[in-house]
């Protein structure tokens, strides 16, 4: 009782911090930050103008996308200015922008619901700034790439893109073309953002800090030795697809409950994440279950990747990194320093 009281205590406090925007610098926030350059307002009367707007509709309509509803009551248009790859954000239309192409990954064939024979192709590119995945819908588009006009490291320029969630998407009205602007270093590596999980969206590469509510345990899966992907077990035998008959390594999963004080998630973590976490008895269900008594409740910073879990149609985070939470900012942030 004493644990539940104070995590509720806690995540109590930390929703304040986080609904006055002290923890985390959340699209919304972004966004805000935009319109009130563009207008001279200040961003509390943004935020009043964005609170009354969605109190108008029920709560019906998201912070983002009411922000986007008094950003165009202002006569304020993001569509035609050249952006920065870190400065898109959820739902903007008629995207501009320029970036150095990291990755190109296979086209892919696939039919229409009309039954016509289609393509589609992804991609990466960045700038300076950040980088961001490029899907191209237009075959027209596609073939740029299929003839080697666009390439792994070519510069290019886009034009009248969309973006969902956090991709940039190119249809038939979309350009994209070789720019002859010079780019220097820019960001390959990938881009984590510190964010709520109230604000998380499928896609995100997030970092987020939050307690652990619930420990599942852990399930039981081999791999190839080689290439770490999961075998299938034939009789007695392992087969990998890429190396044969192996001999197989035994992994774990488990799953947790996080929440930070905005909404909870389920998040997944595999073999080397429950490591990092602090397991060591992931085989022995009965010390399994002492060592997760550690955990609950405790309060750590999580870094992955949000994706859907097509089996319940919700969000979940794939953990990838595990810190401890910095005791003196957790204080200082609760203190209100």
């Amino acid at each position: 009782m004493f644990l539940l009281k104070n995590i509720t205590i806690l995540k109590n406090n930390i929703a304040l911090k986080n609904r006055k925007g002290k923890m985390v610098k959340s699209n919304y926030e972004r966004i805000i930050e935009k319109i009130s350059k563009a207008s001279g307002l200040e961003k509390s009367e943004i935020e009043r103008r964005v609170d009354s707007k969605r109190e108008k509709l029920s709560g019906l309509i998201s912070k983002d996308g009411a922000a986007q509803v008094v950003a165009s009551e202002l006569g304020i248009s993001f569509e035609n200015e050249k952006l920065k790859i870190d400065e898109l954000l959820p739902g903007m239309r008629k995207v501009n922008t320029i970036g150095k192409v990291i990755t190109i990954f296979p086209i892919r064939s696939f039919k229409t619901k009309k039954g016509e024979e289609s393509k589609v192709v992804n991609l990466w590119i960045a700038d300076e700034t950040a980088n961001i995945k490029v899907v191209l819908w237009d075959t027209n588009l596609i073939e740029l790439i299929e003839r080697g006009k666009i390439a792994e490291g070519t510069v290019v320029q886009i034009s009248n893109a969309s973006m969902r969630e956090n991709e940039l998407h190119l249809g038939s009205f979309s350009e994209i073309k070789p720019s002859s602007e010079v780019l220097g270093e820019v960001k390959t590596e990938k881009v984590i953002r510190k964010k709520n999980i109230g604000d998380f969206k499928i896609g995100d590469n997030a970092s987020s800090r939050a307690f652990i509510l619930q420990v599942f345990e852990p399930r039981f899966f081999h791999v190839c030795p080689e290439c770490n992907k999961k075998v299938t077990q034939e009789g007695e035998a392992f087969l990998c697809g890429q190396h044969g008959k192996v001999i197989p390594q035994k992994r774990a999963v488990s799953s947790l409950v996080l929440d930070d004080g905005t909404e909870s998630i389920r998040a997944v973590l595999f073999h080397e994440a429950l490591l990092k976490l602090g397991f060591s008895q992931l085989e022995d269900a009965g010390k399994f279950a002492e060592e997760k008594e550690s955990f609950l409740g405790k309060e750590m910073i999580f870094t992955g990747n949000v994706r859907n879990n097509t089996y319940f149609n919700t969000p979940e985070f794939i953990i990838e990194d595990i810190k401890e939470a910095p005791e003196d900012e957790i204080i200082a942030e609760l203190e209100g320093k």
